[in-house]
């Protein structure tokens, strides 16, 4: 296999990124009570639309397998969509659509209502498995190979970034 191509989104993209997510929004007519920043690659994103935005920020890791940082927190949102509010689940990218889904599917198991869930995303691969509501540009994964280095990840030695890279090749393929 070949090297992966490494793409370096560089600071000001992330923010006109972010700035996009936030003004999809605020052109909606749904406000979240809450923005959820998504472990590890939504948190940063999560944290300066909550600026942008002043919806107040939670946030859980559901990628790191500890429930008391994921499963659990995933029951209190559902709660809370129960007791009506609203919130807004942020992650980088909608890659294979495989966090979005199971953040959904656990969601709807511990009774969420579904309606007051929604999902924004810096990136949007148009063939993931999972939809979103808000994004700021969309790529086409059976055309687009580049891996995506956002500006926190890009403290990460280049061996890192390539062997995470290469541990979910077909996104590359």
């Amino acid at each position: 296999m070949n090297e992966p191509e490494l793409f370096y989104i560089r600071y000001p993209e992330f923010v006109a990124d972010v700035q996009a997510v936030a003004a999809a929004l605020e052109q909606d007519d749904w406000r979240p009570d809450h923005i959820v920043g998504v472990g590890r690659g939504g948190l940063v994103p999560a944290v300066y639309l909550s600026h942008r935005t002043g919806i107040p920020l939670l946030s859980i890791d559901y990628s790191a397998g500890v429930p008391s940082f994921g499963e659990a927190l995933v029951e209190q949102l559902a709660v809370a969509t129960r007791d009506g509010r609203t919130i807004l689940l942020m992650d980088d990218i909608n890659d294979s659509g495989r966090t979005i889904t199971a953040l959904r599917r656990s969601l709807v198991a511990h009774g969420a209502v579904e309606t007051r869930v929604r999902v924004a995303v810096l990136i949007d691969n148009i063939r993931s498995a999972a939809r979103v509501n808000y994004s700021s540009r969309t790529i086409d994964r059976g055309l687009d190979k580049q891996w995506f280095v956002f500006p926190w990840e890009a403290l990460a030695e280049r061996l890192t970034l390539i062997e995470e890279a290469e541990a979910v090749p077909e996104r590359l393929a």
